[in-house]
């Protein structure tokens, strides 16, 4: 049998109409979306299929969004196909904000849970930094030391920029004050790294500028029950699996400031006998950085009924 790992994309992700298709053809996908509109008191789901982009994009509805299509998903997988963990996957991941989903589709966190987290993290780390103050941007070719130190070599006091996502090979994502980014780019140009990209977030996350969020996030996770996953996370800031519910809060508080050493996480997944890297959610980013990282290891990205038609067929 195949050893596979479930995967949940974060932010950047989102789209106007994204579950949209998955609302229509499965009950149990309009339930998941029901539940996280009610636990919210909010209609997520009408910005999700209807927009306005800008408001979808907001920290504060991203996040609670893309966990929605994700979890919609997983419940899709175990009610139509009888596809569930930890039968049909050893390991969940999840990239920054799908940290909370994979502890989701593993049964450490209920779903409405979930989705209140998700909404107090997202106000928290949009609140940290006022709006146009920082952001984040892709260099593209780099690798992370080479970011790291232009990171660096950028910053000024009271402007930070640091390393923040190591994503793939030649793919490292920087956070920080906005003129400190402009000259961190800037540098990244002038060293043959001809091409790098803005960010569609509207804050500088993964970053020491995030702190303020981690006291909030520290009270909002201790007030929430959290269980045993039922496989093993392996967490953005270790790169490691875990599943000591203890450990994990710690780590989702660590999170909101530390770099998502996503290429670790694969690698470490990898070798542990993962064959396959299923993305649940919408998008297909987290299969282009596996293709990256790995060619070897296969991978699916399951987000519209014709998606998850097709993949279940193969198992």
């Amino acid at each position: 049998m195949t050893k596979r790992a479930w995967v949940f994309p974060g932010q950047g992700s989102q789209k106007v109409g994204m579950g949209q298709a998955l609302d229509a053809a499965f009950a149990d996908a309009h339930a998941v979306f029901q539940e996280v509109d009610d636990a919210l008191g909010q209609h997520l789901t009408r910005l999700m299929f209807e927009g306005p982009e800008d408001d979808l994009r907001l920290t504060i509805n991203a996040q609670p969004a893309l966990m929605a299509v994700s979890l919609a998903v997983v419940r899709v997988l175990d009610r139509q196909g009888g596809f569930r963990l930890p039968e049909a996957g050893a390991y969940v991941a999840g990239h920054s904000l799908g940290e909370y989903a994979a502890l989701a589709a593993a049964g450490s966190l209920t779903l409405a849970d979930t989705a209140r987290l998700l909404r107090v993290r997202g106000q928290a780390m949009q609140e940290a930094v006022p709006v146009g103050v920082g952001g984040m941007a892709a260099i593209l070719g780099a690798d992370w030391d080479a970011a790291e130190a232009m990171a660096a070599a950028a910053s000024a006091p009271g402007e930070l920029c640091c390393a923040a996502n190591d994503n793939a090979p030649g793919q490292v994502v920087i956070s920080g004050h906005l003129p400190a980014l402009e000259r961190a780019l800037a540098l990244a140009a002038e060293r043959g790294f001809s091409r790098s990209v803005r960010l569609p977030v509207s804050a500088p996350f993964h970053s020491p500028l995030m702190e303020p969020a981690t006291v909030i996030m520290r009270t909002a996770l201790a007030n929430v029950a959290l269980q045993k996953p039922c496989v093993p996370v392996v967490a953005n800031v270790t790169a490691e699996s875990a599943s000591d519910p203890t450990l994990i809060r710690d780590l989702l508080v660590r999170q909101v400031t530390s770099p998502v050493r996503w290429r670790e996480s694969v690698l470490a997944l990898k070798a542990q006998g993962v064959e396959q890297m299923v993305e649940i959610g919408a998008g297909t980013v987290l299969a282009g950085l596996t293709r990256r990282i790995d060619r070897a290891l296969a991978t699916a990205s399951l987000h519209t009924p014709e998606d998850i038609e097709a993949f279940l067929k193969t198992v």
